[in-house]
């Protein structure tokens, strides 16, 4: 074996490849802070979650202020009248309610892993994903009534 001009043989060929190996520290014996093995693939699912319904919402969020800022006439024929023609057609209801659901699960999962990477005690973690889970979940289910229980004729 050539190495720059320099022939090595034999047991000179073994010490340069041992110079050069790579150590490779052995594994991290398992704590009670470890996460055990039984996780499942959630984070996959969140992982491939997150780009999925990234793509949807940039398709439905562009489509949304299409029509409603360039076909519709702008932002100066937004009323309340204009909301409930929109809400009367199930395909507007379908339409927002998709976006809704779909921003808030995907900002809710985000704040999640921003959660879990930046809080270090275990209660302060715990909490704030309690309190994000309550938030997310409370602004879908308002969201979705107000969606499905739009009264035009209010006053």
């Amino acid at each position: 074996m050539s190495t720059s001009g320099i022939e090595l043989t034999g047991s000179s060929v073994e010490a340069a490849e041992d110079a050069y190996a790579i150590s490779l520290d052995a594994p991290r014996k398992r704590t009670a802070r470890t996460p055990k093995a039984t996780r499942g693939n959630f984070e996959m699912y969140a992982w491939l979650f997150m780009r999925l319904s990234g793509i949807v919402l940039v398709v439905l969020v562009l489509g949304h202020l299409l029509i409603q800022l360039v076909l519709d006439g702008g932002v100066s024929k937004v009323s309340f009248a204009f909301v409930a023609g929109r809400w009367a057609s199930p395909f507007w209801q379908a339409w927002d309610l998709l976006m809704l659901w779909l921003a808030m699960l995907h900002g809710a999962n985000g704040m999640r892993t921003v959660i879990n990477d930046y809080a270090e005690k275990d209660g302060t973690r715990f909490w704030l994903k309690m309190l994000l889970y309550a938030a997310t979940v409370f602004t879908v289910l308002l969201g979705t009534l107000v969606i499905f229980t739009f009264d035009p004729n209010i006053g």
